[in-house]
């Protein structure tokens, strides 16, 4: 049996009580409360997230702005110093190798941070379709990343830097940012996973622990906890944030996904599966991702079938029930005809088939 990884941050889990699972390959922790109260508080106050199982890699050189622009949907020319970019690399066939975050550090040196369970297949796609004057550097290793999300978080974290954090709009960053008593500088970024607002901050990995600690401290009177792996997916789905592996995959493009927006077919670059895209987008995906909310008593699980007047027209990428509506709902990826809202379906759950109904999504937004 392969032993698991673990982060830097691994001995504070048994600290708050963590119940670890294999994610990945990674023994991270599922919950250190509950799964509900940790969503609750995450949505009310603030949460702190482990995320450093997340993969960092370096694209640097002269041709790596034309580089990334083959190789990525989005239109990295568009990025700036101390700017982000939501973006997927696609196979030839439209399919997603993986969903990411482009960083522009400076003029021709990008960070990219992918999932974790594809960080090594990221890096490979990389040096497979690299060009002269590039150079990719898988540097994982060397950080430890932590997500402070929730309406509190910038109050808290304002707390432990000079650094003027408004200035941070979404999707931007500052580099070279300072902590109280921590020796590490850090990238700290407007994005998250949770549809609150918050924080990602990229550390070295000998100062992780120390800003794992001084956060939980000094955010306890605002109600700061740690959050398990359970909550963040339950926050991201409300949201509807995509997860790799469920809402895309080799098989599952962008456009399906309902993800165009980081798809510019215009920019004035091919890219690998344009193509492909490019026809979807034109005449419309065969299948597109649908929220659904229960009329029968049920819980919609990942896999699930979707069926109409008996028929098979799709599947259930991710579904629970919400913690925030207390509602049955899940994301399916339908056949295209059937995605208007209103449409009822049915799901088979296990051994029978349990009305739902097309809902509009995201399920949560938050009130600005």
């Amino acid at each position: 049996m392969t032993e698991l990884k673990r982060t830097p941050l691994f001995p504070e889990y048994e600290k708050h009580g963590a119940k670890t699972i294999d994610f990945g390959g990674w023994d991270l922790p599922v919950q250190f409360s509950s799964i509900k109260h940790e969503h609750e508080t995450t949505r009310t106050k603030a949460g702190l997230f482990d995320v450093s199982h997340m993969g960092e890699i370096i694209v640097k050189g002269e041709n790596s702005l034309d580089f990334l622009q083959m190789i990525m949907t989005n239109d990295i020319s568009k990025l700036q110093p101390n700017r982000a970019q939501y973006t997927f690399m696609c196979y030839e066939n439209g399919g997603t190798v993986d969903d990411l975050i482009v960083y522009m550090l400076e003029e021709n040196h990008y960070l990219l941070v992918v999932n974790a369970a594809n960080t090594e297949k990221d890096y490979e796609w990389l040096v497979k379709n690299c060009s002269e004057g590039v150079s990719i550097s898988n540097v994982s290793e060397n950080y430890v990343q932590l997500a402070l999300q929730g309406p509190l978080a910038e109050e808290i974290l304002q707390a432990l830097t000079d650094t003027d954090l408004s200035e941070i709009k979404f999707f931007c960053f500052k580099n070279q940012v300072h902590f109280s008593n921590i020796h590490s500088s850090a990238i700290v970024s407007r994005t998250g996973y949770t549809g609150e607002d918050g924080f990602e901050i990229y550390i070295d990995a000998s100062s992780g622990r120390g800003l794992w600690q001084l956060l939980l401290e000094s955010g306890k009177d605002k109600g700061l906890e740690p959050i398990g792996l359970g909550a963040r997916d339950t926050l991201r789905f409300e949201a509807n944030l995509a997860l790799y592996g469920q809402e895309l995959s080799k098989d599952i493009t962008p456009i399906e996904a309902g993800l165009s927006f980081a798809v510019k077919l215009n920019k004035g670059a091919d890219f690998i599966g344009k193509n492909v895209l490019q026809k979807q987008k034109d005449e419309g995906p065969k299948r597109k991702l649908a929220g659904i909310e229960m009329i029968d008593k049920g819980i919609p699980r990942h896999g699930y079938d979707v069926l109409s007047d008996g028929e098979n027209i799709g599947f259930i990428t991710s579904g629970t029930q919400s913690p925030t509506l207390q509602k049955n709902v899940g994301l399916a990826l339908l056949k295209s005809e059937f995605v208007q809202i209103g449409t009822e379906v049915d799901v088979q759950v296990r051994k029978r088939q349990l009305k739902a109904v097309v809902v509009e999504t995201p399920f949560y937004k938050r009130s600005k």
